[in-house]
C-alpha cells in the first residue's frame, strides 16, 4: 500500500491533523510552536533516522528543533540523546523522561539509561529508575537489580536468583549484567559452582567458547586457561590427560567431550566409551551421551536414539536435551522413550502442546486396552481448541474435523474509537507509513503489550487487531489478532490480500492458493516492502538469485532484480518456484516448504531414514528455524482452505508421511537452488 494512505488513514481515524498530532497528545507532549507542512517535517524525521544510523551526533543537533511539534517527535528526540548517552548529563536524561512522559520513548531510553547505569555500577541512578521500568522485560536489568540487591547486603530472593540462572543460562552473547550477577551470587553461596559449570556446558555446546571460559573463571580462574585450549584442540587435550581426580578435572573433561561431539558424535562417543566413563561421575555420563545424543539426532544418524539409551537418568538432563531425546525416540518409532523423555521435562515443557500431543500419541501406542486408550487421548482435550499445529492434530486424533471457530462479539462503536483515538498505536502507524517499520512495530507492540501490566485485553486487542486491519498494515493485524486468548476472528487472523491476484496465478498453474497464502503469511505477514538480514525481498520473500533462476526457468523476458518487488512479479516468481519445488518432492508440502525456507538440498538428505507420518518428520527437522516454519506453514495452509473453500480440512491429509525417494524418484531439476 502507498505511503500516503496510511499516514492519512490513521490520523483521519483518530481525529488528528498529521504534523499537528502531537498538540492533540498534550498529556504526553507540550505544545509545538509552527509546525513545518507534513512532507518537509517528514523529510526531517527520515534524515534523523539516517543519522541516528551514522551515529552523526552533530546532525541529529541541528535537525532536532526542526522536528518538534510533529507526531514522531519522541522518535527524533530519542535518537539524539541516544546516540550521545555515554556522555548525557543526568539532568539531560530527566528532562528527556519528564518530556515525554507516558510514551514508548520514555520507557526504551529508562531502558538503555538502566543498562548504563549498570555498566557503571551507579547503583543510586539504577535504583531510582529501575521501579519506573514498565516494560521490565530486559534480562540484562533484571540481572543487574539481582547484583545490586546482593552488593548492598539485601536479600536476594528465590526467584530473583532462579530468573538470573535461567536468564544467563539462556544468553546467547555475553552480558555484563547477568555475569556480573551471576559472580555475586556465586560470591554470596546463592549461585552453585555446579550451576557456573553448567552455563560453561551449554556455551561449549552452542559454540561460544568465550561465554564457557568467563564461567568457568568465576568458579577457578586458573582453569580457564585451559577452556581456550579445549577450544582450539578438544581431541588433542584429551589425548594428552591419562586421568583426572579432582571436580575441576572431570568438568574440563566434559567440556572437551561435548567439544568434540558437536564436531563428530561417534567419536565423543568412542572416546567416551574407553577412558573416560570410569573417570566421571553418573550425571556427567548421562549429559554426555545426551549431548552425543543430541548432535547424532541434528546430523540424523540413525544411532542418536542408540546413544540417548545410555542415559540412566533422564532427570540429569535438560529440557532441550530431553526434547531432543523425545525427537530421536520419534525417529526410532520408540514410543516408550518418547513418554520417558516427556515425562522427565519441567512442567512448562510438558505442558506445551507439543509434548502433550506426542505424549498422549505415546500413551495410546503403548496402552493395551479401549479404555487405557481412550484414557491416553484424554490429555489432547486440553489442547484440541488451540488452532496451533499440534492442536488441529489433536483435534484429528480426537476424531474431529478441523472447522472455523465461532465468531466473536461484533466491535463496539466505543471499543473502534478508543483504538483509533489510541496516540501509541496512531504514533506506530505513522512510523510505518512513513517507511520506519521497526520504530513502529517497536511502539505497536509496547502500546499492545507491554505498556499496562498484562499488555492489553483481550477486545482491546481486538479493536487494535482491527485498525491495524483496517489500514492493511497486515503484519500488526496478524500479530495483535494472534495474541487474543479467550477467541478469535477467524477472517481478521487469516486475511487474504491480493486475493485475485494471488488464487488467479496459484490457479494457473496448477498450486493450492491455500498453500501460497500459508506460506506468504508465514514468510512476510503479507509486508510487501518486507526484506530479511539475507536480502529476500517482497511478499513472497524471495532471494535475487532465486528470483533471476525462476525467471530464466519461466521465460519471464526482460528481468531485472529491481522487479522482485513487484507485487504481480513477485507472486509470480514465489509461487512459480513453489510449485516447482512441490513437484520436485512430489506433491510432499512439508518436503517443499523446507526447501523453500532451508533450500533443496537440506530436505533431500533429511527425507532419508525411516517414513516417517509428516508431523513426526517435521518435529525432527534438524534446523529450528525451518521445523517452525514447516509446521506454522502447514496450519496456515489447512486454515487458509477453510476460509477459501467453506468445508472442513484435514491437516495430517496435507502432512502425509515423507521418507526417501523411491529408487526409480529422479531428481526433476537438478539445479533447484
Amino acid at each position: 500500500m502507498r505511503r500516503l494512505s496510511i499516514l492519512t488513514l490513521a490520523f483521519a481515524a483518530a481525529g488528528l491533523a498529521h504534523t499537528e498530532a502531537a498538540r492533540a497528545q498534550s498529556a504526553e507532549l507540550p505544545a509545538a510552536s509552527a509546525p513545518a507542512p507534513a512532507a518537509a517535517a517528514d523529510s526531517v524525521i527520515l534524515d534523523m533516522r539516517e543519522a541516528f544510523r551514522r551515529g552523526d551526533k552533530a546532525r541529529l543537533a541541528s535537525l532536532l528543533p526542526l522536528a518538534r511539534g510533529h507526531a514522531l517527535e519522541p522518535w527524533a528526540a530519542y535518537w539524539a540523546l541516544k546516540v550521545r548517552l555515554e556522555d548525557a548529563s543526568a539532568q539531560d536524561v530527566q528532562d528527556f523522561l519528564t518530556r515525554y512522559a507516558g510514551t514508548y520513548q520514555e520507557d526504551r531510553l529508562r531502558n538503555d539509561w538502566l543498562l548504563l547505569a549498570g555498566k557503571r555500577r551507579d547503583w543510586a541512578t539504577f535504583a531510582q529508575e529501575l521501579p519506573r521500568f514498565r516494560m521490565a522485560d530486559d534480562a540484562e536489568v533484571r540481572c543487574y537489580a539481582a547484583a545490586m540487591q546482593a552488593l548492598q547486603g539485601a536479600s536476594v530472593s528465590r526467584e530473583a536468583v532462579q530468573a538470573v540462572r535461567r536468564d544467563w543460562w539462556a544468553q546467547r552473547s555475553e552480558g555484563d549484567g547477568c555475569l556480573l550477577a551471576a559472580d555475586v551470587l556465586h560470591q554470596a553461596g546463592q549461585i552453585t559452582s555446579a550451576d557456573l559449570w553448567m552455563k560453561a556446558r551449554l556455551a561449549m555446546e552452542a559454540g561460544r567458547p568465550g561465554m564457557a571460559r568467563s564461567a568457568v573463571a568465576l568458579d577457578a580462574p586458573d582453569a580457564a586457561a585451559t577452556v581456550a585450549q579445549i577450544s582450539n584442540g578438544a581431541a588433542r587435550y584429551l589425548a594428552s590427560r591419562a586421568a583426572v581426580g579432582t571436580r575441576k578435572g572431570q568438568e574440563l573433561i566434559v567440556l572437551a567431550l561435548i567439544r568434540v561431539a558437536v564436531q563428530d558424535p561417534d567419536q565423543a562417543a568412542g572416546l567416551l566409551d574407553g577412558k573416560w566413563t570410569v573417570q566421571l561421575s553418573p550425571e556427567e555420563r548421562n549429559w554426555l551421551w545426551a549431548v552425543i545424543g543430541k548432535q547424532a539426532a541434528l546430523k540424523l544418524q540413525d544411532n542418536a536414539w542408540g546413544y540417548f539409551a545410555k542415559v540412566t537418568r533422564a532427570q540429569d538432563l535438560s529440557d532441550d536435551l530431553l526434547a531432543w531425546q523425545a525427537r530421536a525416540a520419534l525417529r526410532a518409532g520408540q514410543w516408550a522413550g518418547v513418554r520417558a523423555a516427556v515425562l522427565a521435562m519441567s512442567e512448562p515443557l510438558r505442558q506445551d502442546p507439543t509434548w502433550i500431543y506426542w505424549r498422549a500419541r505415546a500413551e495410546t501406542a503403548l496402552a493395551r486396552t479401549d479404555e487405557a486408550r481412550a484414557a491416553a487421548r484424554q490429555p489432547l482435550e486440553a489442547i484440541a481448541s488451540d488452532r496451533s499445529f499440534y492442536g488441529k492434530l489433536a483435534l484429528e486424533e480426537l476424531g474431529r474435523p478441523i472447522t472455523p471457530p465461532p465468531a466473536p462479539a461484533p466491535l463496539t462503536a466505543e471499543e473502534r474509537a478508543a483504538a483509533r483515538a489510541n496516540p501509541g498505536l496512531n504514533r506506530a502507524l505513522l512510523a510505518i507509513g512513513l517507511g520506519l517499520r521497526s520504530e513502529g512495530v517497536r511502539e505497536w507492540n509496547y502500546w499492545t503489550n507491554l505498556h499496562d501490566a498484562g499488555g492489553m485485553g483481550d477486545r482491546q486487542l481486538y479493536a487494535a487487531a482491527n485498525l491495524a486491519c483496517e489500514l492493511q498494515v497486515w503484519d500488526r493485524c496478524i500479530n495483535t489478532s494472534e495474541r487474543i486468548k479467550g477467541f478469535e476472528d477467524f477472517a481478521q487472523r487469516y486475511p487474504t490480500p491480493h486475493q485475485g491476484l494471488v488464487v488467479r496465478q496459484a490457479q494457473a498453474i496448477g498450486l493450492d492458493p491455500a498453500y501460497v497464502y500459508g506460506l506468504i503469511r508465514q514468510e512476510s505477514r503479507f509486508v510487501m516492502d518486507a526484506r530479511s538480514h539475507v536480502g529476500a525481498s517482497g511478499l513472497m520473500q524471495i532471494m535475487p538469485a532465486t528470483a533471476r533462476w525462476t525467471a530464466r526457468k519461466i521465460g519471464l523476458d526482460g528481468f531485472v532484480p529491481a522487479m522482485v518487488s513487484e507485487l504481480d512479479t513477485n507472486i509470480l516468481i514465489g509461487t512459480n518456484y513453489l510449485k516447482l519445488a512441490l513437484d520436485e518432492f512430489r506433491g510432499s508440502m512439508p518436503l517443499a516448504a523446507a526447501a523453500y525456507n532451508a533450500g533443496p538440498g537440506r530436505p533431500r538428505n533429511w527425507r532419508n531414514g525411516p517414513v516417517l507420518e509428516g508431523a513426526a518428520w517435521a518435529e525432527t527437522i534438524p534446523f529450528a528455524e525451518t521445523r517452525d516454519y514447516v509446521k506454522k506453514v502447514l496450519a496456515n495452509t489447512t486454515d487458509y482452505a477453510i476460509l477459501l473453500t467453506g468445508q472442513p480440512q484435514s491437516l495430517k491429509a496435507r502432512l502425509g508421511r515423507v521418507g526417501p525417494a523411491a529408487a526409480d524418484e529422479g531428481v526433476l531439476t537438478r539445479d533447484l537452488p
